[in-house]
């Protein structure tokens, strides 16, 4: 089989997706509650550029296989998930050593998401993250009693989705973005309350917002000095979720009386973690809930394009200069 290598770490992501080549390995073979998937597709997501660059959380040996996510078809089993032959999947893996950017991966079912067979295999690509974050956020304000949350990097598609879901939920949505014309997109879509983080009365404008609202959940994904400035922000007995860092910066300038005198927490958000104290039949209830949201075509992953292994750098660093037109998935042959 072919798979895509990272031979090393690079803090300069151009340099680091230009240093990505082809290699062809031996097929593994499955052991016991594991299956062997042929890849259909495998998106680039922030979680895996900031591995390119040895940032993220989870750093492997390499030489090593990219790629977190990807959608496939199961074309052998071990032990335990012989069930599972010829089903359509979305998986989710992090600690194997041979990535999604692959033709073959090997994942035990523990990780898989298993599908209708209606479900668009593109799409099913950038199914087990980004919906499935949005619905583990929506449910720490649903437990919280929440009617109105603030979310940053709000022209993303974790954000997206959580519009989407806030929508159902009868739950306010504050989105803050960095750019002008994301904030007339946004409000093409329908969202009620944008804010532009470079707007000179930013913080007023958003405190004054989240008291009128009473929005005391917000969901960081960037970091920094913003996320210092959404805690900030907020009223009394507030929660800032932290699940992400694209600004790949410290969250800071945190006044303390908040935390002090205020009531107010931060807390952190790890989707694996979220799915493994779920009970399974609630997590497939959820997932035959969502999927049929997008089969219906009411939920969809904006998707820019396609790239094969053999121009996975240009194709990525097209991806990255145009990221506002959606993922870019990689194929073995697009």
């Amino acid at each position: 089989m072919k798979k895509i290598v990272l031979s090393s770490y690079n803090k300069n992501i151009i340099r680091a997706l230009r240093s990505l080549h082809v290699e062809n390995c031996a097929l593994a073979q499955p052991k016991e509650n594991e299956v062997l998937i042929k890849v259909h597709a495998a998106p680039c997501n922030p979680s895996d550029i900031a591995f390119l660059m040895g940032d993220y959380n989870i750093v492997k040996e390499v030489p090593t296989v990219p790629g977190f996510e990807g959608s496939g078809i199961v074309v052998e089993a071990g032990e335990g998930a012989e069930d599972l032959i010829d089903r359509k999947v979305s998986f989710f893996i992090q600690e194997e050593k041979c990535g999604s950017w692959s033709e073959y991966i090997i994942s035990n079912r523990s990780k898989l998401v298993v599908l209708d067979d209606d479900m668009n295999m593109d799409q099913a690509a950038c199914f087990a993250i980004n919906p499935f974050t949005a619905r583990g956020l929506l449910d720490i304000a649903l437990l919280r009693d929440n009617h109105a949350v603030i979310q940053n990097a709000a022209g993303g598609q974790v954000a997206a989705f959580v519009r989407q879901m806030a929508g159902e939920m009868d739950i306010e949505v504050i989105d803050i973005v960095r750019k002008e014309e994301t904030v007339a997109r946004l409000k093409r879509e329908g969202a009620k309350h944008v804010l532009l983080e470079s707007d000179l009365q930013f913080e007023e404008k958003l405190k004054e917002l989240a008291g009128k609202l009473d929005a005391r959940l917000a969901f960081d994904a960037v970091g920094g000095t913003l996320a210092g400035q959404i805690f900030n922000a907020m009223p009394y007995d507030a929660e800032l979720v932290s699940y992400g860092g694209l600004s790949t910066k410290y969250i800071s300038g945190i006044d303390p009386m908040g935390l002090i005198f205020h009531d107010k927490i931060i807390s952190g958000f790890n989707l694996p973690e979220w799915r493994e104290q779920m009970d399974d039949d609630f997590f497939e209830q959820v997932s035959t809930e969502m999927q049929a949201q997008f089969i219906s075509g009411k939920f969809q992953t904006k998707i820019q394009g396609s790239v094969d292994f053999d121009n996975i750098g240009d194709g990525l660093i097209h991806c990255l200069r145009n990221l506002s037109k959606g993922k870019m998935l990689i194929k073995a042959n697009s």
